[in-house]
C-alpha cells in the first residue's frame, strides 16, 4: 500500500471517529451540559445533538425528572428539651440545569443539609406534644423555608414529607413510665372515689335505718299507749292494764319458744297471773 493511500485511510478513520464523537443522542428526561475548551457552551436537549469533536465535552448529564431525596433520621431537641428522631423525604425537580451544575457542587447533598437544618430550627421552637401532632404544619413550614434557598441552584421543591417523627428510645421509656404513673394515679383516685361513695351510701343507709327504727319505736309506743288507754277504759285503772299487756306478751313469747326447733322442754307456770305480777314485785 502506498503512502498516499495510508494517509487517506487514516483520514477516513479520523472522520468516522469524529462523526461518532460528534453525534450525541440525549434520552428523554435528561439534559446535557456541554463545555467548549473548559467553558460552558450549550445545553443538549433530548434528541439528536451535534458537538465539535475533541473541542467540546460533556460536563454533566442532568436528570430533569422529579428526583426523590431521602433525608436520613436525625435527633432534634424540642422547646421543652425533649429529644425526637425525625426523618423526611423530598421531591425535587431541576428547572435550570446550568445553575444546578455550576451553582453548587452537589445539589442533592445541599438539599438534604438544608432540610435537616430547617427541621432542627422548626421543631426547636415547638413543645413535645405540639411537635408530635403538627406534622402538616412542620411540612408546610419546611417547604416554605427551603423553597427560596434552592432557586439559586436552579431547583424547585415539589414537596417535602415527614416520614416519621417520634420520641427517642430514652424519651419513649420516660413517656411510658409517665403514662403508667398517670394510669396508676387515676386508678387510685377512682378507688378512693369508689370507697368514698361506698362510705357515704353506708352512712346514709345507717341513718335511714336509724330513722326508721326511731319511727317504728314511736309507732310502737303510740300503739302501746293507745292499747293501755283502751284497756284502762275497759278493765279499769291501777295495775290491771299493765298486767294484762305483760301477760299477753308473756304468752306470745312462750308460744315462740314452743315453736322453736331448738326447744326441747317448755315449762309454763300454773298461775300466769301471779307470775306476771311477780315482774312488778307484787304478791
Amino acid at each position: 500500500m502506498e503512502g498516499g493511500q495510508i494517509f487517506i485511510l487514516f483520514l477516513l478513520v479520523l472522520v468516522v471517529i469524529g462523526f461518532l464523537r460528534a453525534v450525541r443522542i440525549v434520552p428523554q428526561g435528561e439534559e446535557w451540559i456541554i463545555e467548549r475548551l473548559g467553558k460552558y457552551d450549550t445545553t443538549f436537549l433530548p434528541g439528536l445533538n451535534i458537538m465539535v469533536p475533541f473541542i467540546d465535552r460533556i460536563a454533566s448529564k442532568v436528570i430533569t425528572k422529579d428526583i426523590m431525596l431521602n433525608v436520613p433520621e436525625q435527633e432534634v431537641i424540642t422547646k421543652d428539651n425533649a429529644l425526637l428522631t425525625v426523618n423526611a423525604i423530598s421531591f425535587v425537580k431541576v428547572t435550570n440545569p446550568v445553575k444546578a451544575v455550576y451553582g453548587i457542587v452537589n445539589f442533592a447533598e445541599g438539599i438534604r443539609n438544608l432540610i435537616m437544618t430547617s427541621l432542627r430550627s422548626i421543631i426547636g421552637e415547638m413543645e413535645l406534644d405540639v411537635a408530635l401532632s403538627s406534622r402538616d404544619h412542620i411540612k408546610a413550614k419546611l417547604r416554605e423555608n427551603i423553597a427560596n434557598e434552592v432557586l439559586d441552584w436552579g431547583l424547585t421543591i415539589k414537596s417535602v414529607e415527614i416520614q416519621d417523627i417520634k420520641p427517642s428510645a430514652s424519651m419513649q421509656k420516660s413517656m411510658e413510665m409517665q403514662a403508667a404513673s398517670e394510669r396508676e394515679r387515676k386508678a387510685v383516685v377512682t378507688r378512693a372515689e369508689g370507697d368514698k361513695q361506698s362510705m357515704i351510701l353506708q352512712a346514709e343507709a345507717r341513718l335511714e335505718s336509724a330513722r326508721r327504727d326511731a319511727e317504728a319505736q314511736v309507732t310502737l309506743a303510740k300503739a302501746s299507749a293507745e292499747a293501755i288507754q283502751r284497756i284502762t277504759e275497759t278493765i279499769g285503772t291501777g295495775g290491771a292494764p299493765m298486767t294484762y299487756l305483760l301477760g299477753e306478751k308473756y304468752i306470745r313469747m312462750m308460744e315462740k319458744m314452743s315453736d322453736s326447733s331448738n326447744s326441747k322442754l317448755v315449762i309454763v307456770p300454773a298461775d300466769i297471773q301471779e307470775t306476771v305480777r311477780g315482774f312488778f314485785g307484787r304478791n
